[in-house]
């Protein structure tokens, strides 16, 4: 029997790579993770309470294992947190284990699907989410571009239209 491919999702918040990941895993047939929820299932708590209580670093912490052991699945589609790509460690994983795809979403985009998300610790602050948002791109983007093997631009069509044109430039 075939190896199963992986689909690796990689983006910022709000560049749909759970809603497009679930239509992918569908189509495919195919198993979706997303990896937040995943770190929620194991910690028993929600992404914001592992904020407060252990900071950005340990969440990054928690992030890098549990992608870490998501990788190693097979036949899996899988939505990263818009952060993972800052570990090496994670961009190294997703590259060698699948196939790597940037949803790129313009910062508008990212404001407007954000905006009343409550479970978003980074936008939980006293700075304006337009300006987290624009500080986070200019930190990832590059990093995301490095580890992508094809980019997709997910801001004028819907999340099934953006699945297929992913899944037409698969090889699988």
């Amino acid at each position: 029997m075939a190896e199963k491919r992986n689909i690796f999702l990689i983006g910022p918040m709000g560049a749909g790579k759970s809603t497009i990941g679930r239509h992918i895993a569908d189509q495919l047939h195919l198993e979706f993770v997303d990896s937040d929820q995943e770190i929620e299932r194991r910690t028993g708590a929600d992404i914001a309470w592992v904020f407060d209580l252990e900071g950005e670093e340990g969440f990054r912490l928690r992030e890098e294992s549990v992608i870490g052991d998501l990788t190693e699945m097979q036949g899996i589609v899988l939505a990263t947190g818009g952060g993972s790509v800052m570990s090496k460690e994670v961009r190294n994983k997703l590259s060698a284990r699948g196939i790597v795809v940037y949803l790129e979403t313009p910062i508008e985009k990212q404001v407007a699907r954000t905006q009343r998300d409550k479970r978003r610790p980074l936008l939980q602050t006293e700075e304006a989410p337009r300006d987290v948002l624009e500080r986070l791109a200019e930190e990832r983007e590059p990093l995301y571009k490095e580890v992508a093997d094809f980019v997709v631009r997910t801001d004028e069509q819907s999340a099934k239209v953006v699945a297929n044109q992913i899944i037409e430039k698969l090889d699988f």
